[in-house]
């Protein structure tokens, strides 16, 4: 058991991404369970659901559970105080600074990790007094940094610019990708694609089969002047494309973003006109397991890799 497993209280280097409309409750739970540190994606709750979910992940597991909180939704504030409340000490924060809530939640006897794309706001965190940093590459789903530097680029370089844990995110779906991490230098990772497609995840059905129908390259970063999002391309997606390349302007964008998209794809299911959030390494995902199963496996083939001498 290294440092951040110790730190985190769990028994496994892994982390179940914060996913929004993804991972609520259910897949959290299934996934402390497994020994991994499961996570409440709350983007998509306000605090009265996020309270249901933490709930229903506290029934299912006595393990440790953690709350992700993107910093660029107003309610972020109400979100940490439900989750305190409730008596969640592992906070991953993102999409905003790291000065907003950290000292906060320090005081409060929480463990507080920020999601970084460049080791500049990694050091940053570190000097507002994050306990660990979650390096995420250009290859995540969801909402990415503007720097587009690759999960293999961005890692050791945080791993040399910070002194607290580093954890790696971002194209990593199987046992090969998390060695590849560790030898980069990562004490875990953080994954989030792999999870979509699982039982316990409460994506809808046709969005996990989209993503296991997914080839390697249909998926694509949008909207890097606005709020940068990796998607998988269908209907949606051309519109966004379209509009980008008319330049369209901000109101434009917003406008056209604002009508539940992404609940509209990831929770109902509506894979032409739906927002769908995926990473890169959506093309080699192939079966929707428990997570429990999804667990076994990995653990199966990590101890089955037989890593080559360089020197052969």
């Amino acid at each position: 058991m290294n440092e951040l497993c110790r730190l985190l209280n769990i028994r496994l280097p892994i982390i179940q991404a914060g996913m929004v409309w993804v991972s609520g409750g259910k897949l959290a739970g299934a996934a402390s369970e497994a020994g991994c540190l499961g996570t409440i994606g709350a983007g998509s709750m306000k605090p009265e659901l996020l309270r249901a979910h933490i709930l229903k992940a506290q029934a299912l597991t006595k393990n440790s559970l953690a709350v992700n909180v993107p910093l660029l939704y107003e309610k972020a504030g109400e979100q940490i105080d439900t989750a305190l409340e409730l008596g969640i000490r592992v906070f991953i924060t993102s999409a905003g600074s790291p000065k907003l809530h950290t000292a906060r939640l320090k005081s409060a006897g929480a463990t507080v990790l920020h999601v970084v794309s460049s080791p500049l706001l990694a050091k940053k965190c570190e000097d507002a007094g994050v306990d660990a940093v979650i390096a995420e590459g250009f290859e995540a789903g969801g909402h990415n940094g503007r720097e587009e530097l690759t999960t293999m680029v961005l890692v050791p370089q945080v791993v040399d610019a910070v002194s607290i844990p580093v954890i790696a995110a971002g194209g990593i779906v199987d046992a090969r990708s998390i060695a590849a991490a560790f030898c980069l230098g990562a004490q875990a990772v953080q994954m989030g694609t792999r999870f979509v497609a699982t039982v316990e995840a409460s994506a809808h059905d046709n969005f996990k089969r989209a993503v296991t129908n997914a080839g390697p390259g249909d998926t694509m970063l949008m909207l890097k002047k606005h709020v940068p999002v990796r998607l998988l391309k269908n209907r949606f997606f051309e519109e966004v494309r379209a509009a980008e390349d008319r330049c369209a302007d901000r109101t434009e964008l917003e406008a056209l973003l604002g009508h539940g998209r992404a609940r509209a794809g990831m929770l109902e299911g509506d894979l032409e006109h739906g927002e769908l959030e995926i990473g890169q390494a959506c093309s080699l995902v192939r079966d929707i397991p428990t997570v429990a199963a999804l667990i076994e496996k990995l653990a199966l083939e990590y101890a089955q890799l037989q890593l080559p001498d360089w020197h052969k």
